[in-house]
């Protein structure tokens, strides 16, 4: 079963907060979301280290900083695993 919680930050925060976000291990999905229109979805695998998903996704997360220098606020949206 997942659960999904929303955060909105500043622009300047965002991949830290994704960052921190993954390193928790239990995320399936992030989306970022802005003035109501999805900019960046990023699946994750179940179960994949948090060191190993963050080598992944760092190009995303290159690209995500450079959407963050552009915008005052954002919402992230977080699809999570709970676990039984």
């Amino acid at each position: 079963m997942s659960t999904k919680e929303k955060f909105t930050v500043d622009g300047d925060k965002v991949v830290e907060k994704v960052k921190k976000l993954i390193h928790e291990g239990n995320i399936r999905r992030v989306r970022i979301i802005h003035e109501g229109r999805t900019v960046l979805e990023i699946p994750l695998t179940v179960g994949a280290p948090a060191a190993a998903a963050t080598i992944m996704i760092a190009p995303l997360l290159a690209a995500l900083g450079a959407f963050a220098a552009l915008v005052t606020e954002c919402t992230i949206e977080v699809e999570k695993i709970e676990e039984s």
